[in-house]
């Protein structure tokens, strides 16, 4: 295993090495190579030096209304484009001289984007602005293509349309906190993201059958097992909670109990431990006792358990907020739903520190050797953040939460969290309790690896479930089998 992990470790070096070749010199944190007069003198810095040292220093003056093209990769459906579109004409009132060129850069999922870029940081091509998730910008900052945002952030110079470059304590305030500081979840404190839109995982739950039999939603585990024997006494053939995503359970209940999980320096994998070897020998007793199943043992979303008529179903399923419309059952033969969904927040060990996962695109901006190029594009990445209107209008169009606490008093959006329920406005439903759980958002460190991880202790999660005998040397070797698995892949 050693050597596997010395070769795998020199490889990674290698990689990055290549990366960091094909990436090139940046221009815009050191002097260009000279070619005319004009370009042979690097651009003045701000004279108001930001708190942090970055790897992007402001121009003195800001925004110099050059004329720039910036692109922005992402994999916006049609209806989300048109109406990034009519947000982007209205930034180019204010801003003529950016062009954005959005329409030729849609690509099918945030993985498709992160491989896209990949291979064009080899190069030097990397567009301007991305969709990403922090493991993706883990990997992009081993080329160091990606600009530490603090610099911009903290700018009080020109924005080149009388106001600042900056963003103001007010708009930062605004931005619901534990979306905006996963933007540091790096290990080195310095900001690399901004929040574009979120989602997070709830509790659905048949909310007619728990009224018929008098139950009481769970707000701990402990509730919630309670709650299970109670519906498998009730209704024998039943599978009374699916969950969707066995590494969400996992990391969500080592952030509940304050166990280690992963860290972005030093020893980054820290979740082979006594507390969280514990929570899951008990949820295997519960799978075992048929209380429970996940996406990965049911081979489809536990969703379609939820929704289902057949006599093998469940009455509560633990999955992503934005999916919310496929939590709702269809509607029989007299146009009326079999019955009312419900939604809360998920269990927790200590509902006094409530803790619930955030996900969800963010967005990065890239290097550049003209730093105008990049200063137009922070422009658009604070437009596109800070906008409640076009965060209130993006949320309801895709079924994801606005990252702006004001985005609810936008009249439109306001209009529909005061309709939303558990039958055709269950998207806003939905959102409604998102926003209630505002301060619970949590995110993992970002790291390169930390994608192994997540999927590692996925699998260990499946695999623990369905132990039956020697249990908990079986789960120790899983756990250490997942360490080592992280480990030889870095």
């Amino acid at each position: 295993m050693k050597m596997k992990k010395l070769a795998a470790v020199l490889l990674a070096g290698m990689m990055v090495m290549g990366l960091l070749a094909g990436c090139g010199s940046n221009p815009s944190t050191s002097t260009p190579a000279a070619s005319t007069p004009a370009e042979s003198q690097a651009p003045a810095e701000s004279t108001a030096a930001p708190a942090k040292e970055t790897n992007f220093k402001v121009p003195a003056g800001g925004y110099d209304g050059s004329a720039v093209t910036i692109r922005f990769y992402h994999n916006m459906s049609q209806e989300k484009q048109n109406l990034l579109k009519e947000y982007i004409d209205e930034f180019n009132k204010i801003y003529p001289n950016i062009t954005v060129d959005f329409t030729s850069t849609v690509l099918g999922s945030y993985d498709d984007i992160r491989d896209q870029i990949k291979t064009e940081i080899n190069v030097g091509s990397q567009p301007n602005i991305a969709f990403c998730y922090p493991d993706h910008v883990a990997l992009y900052n081993m080329a160091k293509a990606t600009v530490q945002l603090d610099s911009l952030i903290e700018s009080t110079e020109s924005d080149g349309a009388g106001g600042q470059l900056g963003l103001t304590e007010a708009q930062i305030a605004d931005f619901i906190g534990g979306y905006y500081t996963a933007g540091a979840s790096f290990g080195d404190g310095l900001m690399y993201t901004m929040p574009f839109s979120k989602s997070t995982e709830v509790l659905y739950y048949n909310k007619t059958f728990f009224d018929a039999n008098g139950l009481t939603v769970p707000k701990t585990w402990d509730e919630m097992k309670a709650l299970c024997a109670k519906i498998k006494e009730i209704e024998p053939k039943c599978i009374p909670l699916g969950y969707d995503s066995e590494s969400n359970w996992f990391i969500t209940m080592c952030e509940q109990y304050k166990s280690p999980y992963t860290s972005a320096t030093g020893d980054h994998y820290l979740f082979n431990n006594e507390t969280n070897r514990a929570f899951v020998k008990e949820f295997n007793d519960w799978y075992n006792k048929g209380y429970l199943t996940t996406q990965g043992l049911l081979g489809a979303y536990t969703s379609g358990l939820f929704t289902t008529t057949d006599e093998v179903h469940s009455y509560m399923s633990i999955g992503s907020s934005a999916g919310a419309t496929y939590q709702r059952p269809a509607k029989g033969d007299d146009g009326k739903y079999p019955f009312e969904v419900g939604i809360a927040m998920i269990p927790q060990v200590d509902p006094a520190s409530p803790k619930v996962i955030s996900q969800g695109p963010d967005v990065c901006v890239f290097m550049k050797e003209n730093p105008q190029e990049v200063i137009a594009s922070w422009l658009l990445v604070k437009y596109l953040t800070t906008n409640a209107d076009f965060q209130a209008e993006y949320a309801a169009s895709s079924g994801y939460v606005p990252v702006l606490k004001s985005a609810k008093d936008n009249a439109f959006y306001a209009e529909k969290l005061a309709n939303a329920d558990g039958y055709d406005n269950i998207a806003f439903l939905s959102a409604k309790v998102c926003l209630e759980q505002a301060d619970a958002y949590y995110v993992s460190p970002a790291f390169n690896g930390s994608s192994t991880a997540r999927d590692q202790v996925g699998a260990l999660m499946k695999k623990c479930l369905v132990l039956t005998s020697d249990i908990d040397n079986q789960i120790e070797a899983a756990f250490e089998e997942a360490v080592d698995e992280c480990e030889y892949s870095e």
